[in-house]
């Protein structure tokens, strides 16, 4: 039963944190699972079980998360369409070119541009509404295609997913207001965690039981996140999504100089 209700509080916190500010979950929620259960005296999980637990906490928290976006009208459907269908590609492009790189060099740009992305964050936007319709945002396509996949192509590589640094790019380059892009942000993650989903499902690598209590928490827990964004000014979530990036560019670069994914 312990190990049931560790998952549970954990799937709570990265399921709200998805909904506050539009990130997959995954950079919250594999190293909870890794490091947090022995604290409470119970067994480490496997990587294996952590990274079928966790696509199954991305998959709903990012569907829970974009649907309620998509009721403030913070999901726009053509950014999604031209951005989810660039990183699909181009991450499978990356997964299958990686036999032929160093992960360890890779690793490092990776982590170098995720501090970058970071560092986005804190830059204001001139023209960054508190609360903008997803119906009047313009945006040049080749931005958003060229954005997706570049970011894509490097995470497939890697092994990475790679959502945490469209949200910068999305405000930054392809020029987006912030909660567009949190919202939309959602919406694309959700179609790349639905492939990897497929992937470990139809292979055997996630385990249905300890998923129990993911499914039953993270969907109340992003919806909370959701709302509570929304209630939230842009300046505050851009500080919140500046310290987590930069956190998974810290974890990335701890795996490059110990050897630890």
């Amino acid at each position: 039963m312990g190990i049931y209700l560790v998952i549970g509080g954990l799937a709570l916190v990265s399921g709200f944190l998805s909904g506050l500010v539009g990130i997959g979950g995954g950079i919250v929620m594999a190293p909870l699972l890794l490091y947090v259960p022995p604290y409470f005296g119970v067994a480490a999980l496997s990587m294996k079980t952590v990274a079928g637990l966790t696509i199954v906490q991305g998959l709903v928290a990012c569907l829970s998360g974009a649907w309620a976006h998509g009721r403030y009208h913070f999901v726009s459907s053509p950014l999604t369409l031209y951005m989810g269908t660039s990183i699909f590609i181009a991450a499978g492009v990356g997964g299958a070119a990686s036999g032929f790189v160093s992960d360890q060099v890779l690793l490092s740009v990776f982590a170098g541009l995720a501090f970058t992305a970071a560092c986005i964050m804190f830059l204001p936007l001139k023209e960054d509404p508190e609360y903008p319709q997803a119906r009047d945002i313009l945006f040049k396509p080749y931005r958003a295609v060229t954005a997706a996949s570049g970011v894509g192509f490097l995470g497939g590589l890697v092994g990475q997913g790679g959502s945490f640094i469209l949200i910068p790019l999305m405000r930054a380059y392809v020029r987006v207001p912030t909660r567009i892009a949190i919202g939309s942000n959602l919406a694309i993650v959700t179609l790349s965690s639905a492939a990897a989903f497929i992937g470990k499902a139809a292979t055997g690598q996630i385990a249905w039981r300890l998923a129990i209590p993911i499914l039953i928490t993270v969907v109340p827990a992003a919806a909370l996140g959701s709302r509570l964004s929304r209630k939230t000014s842009i300046r505050i979530l851009r500080v919140i999504l500046a310290f987590l990036i930069a956190a998974a560019a810290l974890r990335i670069w701890i795996g490059v100089f110990t050897g630890i994914s």
